[in-house]
């Protein structure tokens, strides 16, 4: 059976193939070339990918996601279709659906709802449950930056503590686009906020919440 993390990635690599190599993204700076090297560097060069978090990385990163750019956009977007090679930790099914399932999901939607004709995706349910697991056990790391208390919560009152503080916000919506509020695209996700004023006009520009 596939994952839901493989559907993802054959998703995205579809959407970018659709859009080509020079649409916008919600990554800022980034068209869909950029995000194509960002992934497959990721996934194939952990010697490189480190440079996200590791500030004596970063140089490194630099130089690896040049020359990636630099490729056939059709090769990389194989590339993310083929996945990650035997010896990535990705190649494994339980640590690519732990790893990816949000990471393609988000990144599907930084395509998607960058471009100005796009749509409300529906996802079903168990698919959205998966989406929550990933998100309650991550959540206090995704919100750790945020600038008051922050509580994520479902339609159906599920709650999980983002960030501990006070003033409270409380910001409610399908797992889906809790992620993305929680990763930085506020602007795009349908939630709603409910807390004090200032607090929550905070929230809605915070460029980072966590990771």
């Amino acid at each position: 059976m596939s994952t839901h993390a493989k559907r993802e990635r054959l998703l995205f690599a579809d959407l970018l193939e659709a859009t080509g190599p020079d649409a916008p993204t919600l990554c800022e700076g980034w068209t869909t070339r950029d995000l194509a090297a960002h992934v497959v560097v990721r996934e194939r060069r952990p010697d490189a990918a480190g440079g996200v978090l590791v500030k004596q990385l970063a140089p490194r990163l630099g130089r690896v996601m040049a020359e990636y750019t630099d490729k056939p956009y059709e090769e990389l977007i194989q590339l993310i279709r083929t996945g990650p090679p035997r010896f990535s930790p990705f190649s494994l099914k339980q640590i690519d659906e732990m790893a990816n399932i949000v990471e393609f999901y988000v990144h599907t939607e930084d395509v998607r709802r960058a471009q100005p004709d796009w749509t409300p995706r529906e996802l079903d349910p168990v698919f959205q449950d998966a989406l929550w697991s990933r998100l309650e056990r991550t959540a206090r790391l995704t919100g750790r930056g945020a600038p008051t208390g922050l509580v994520l919560r479902r339609p159906d009152g599920r709650t999980a503590v983002a960030h501990r503080g006070t003033p409270v916000v409380t910001v409610t919506g399908e797992p889906s686009e809790l992620l993305m509020f929680v990763l930085g695209r506020q602007r795009v996700a349908d939630v709603q906020l409910e807390g004090d004023k200032d607090a929550v006009a905070k929230m809605q520009v915070a460029k980072e919440l966590g990771i």
